[in-house]
């Protein structure tokens, strides 16, 4: 039986979920995860859990913040000014927002605090600083 290699294309289905067992993404039966394997185009250990499988098996795998979205970096939290909003614009805690970095490339951030002249901004990935546990399923390689 064949197994999933570097370089091959596969699908897959997943439930990814935190240590506590929530549950923060999965797949959809009629949309399984499709990607390249050694192409970054998923998280390292995710691309890592895969090497080796045959279709059809499934496995739980812990993949470590390093292997996952990194640590979370304080760094990445900035102040705007409310005045560089649109007017009119009333931010809320939480909301995901899309700014343009000093050259001019999309990042998505979140509001991580409203103060009294300032919103802070975060541009750490939601996921950054978390181990992740998914369950997978290799369904077919391509």
């Amino acid at each position: 039986m064949s197994k999933a290699q570097n370089g091959d294309t596969v699908k897959v289905s997943y439930v990814g979920k935190l240590k506590d067992g929530t549950i923060f993404d999965k797949s959809k039966d009629d949309n399984l995860l499709q990607f390249t394997i050694g192409q970054g185009e998923v998280i390292p250990g995710f691309e890592e859990a895969i090497v080796d499988m045959t279709i059809g098996e499934s496995k739980t795998v812990l993949i470590p913040v390093d292997k996952a979205y990194g640590p979370y970096d304080d760094a990445k939290t900035f102040p705007v000014a409310k005045s560089a909003f649109p007017e009119g614009f009333e931010p809320k805690t939480g909301q995901r927002l899309e700014v343009q970095d000093e050259n001019g490339t999309p990042v998505v951030v979140s509001v991580s605090a409203i103060l009294e002249t300032e919103v802070v901004l975060d541009a750490n990935h939601p996921l950054a600083g978390e181990d992740l546990n998914f369950e997978i399923t290799l369904s077919e390689i391509v």
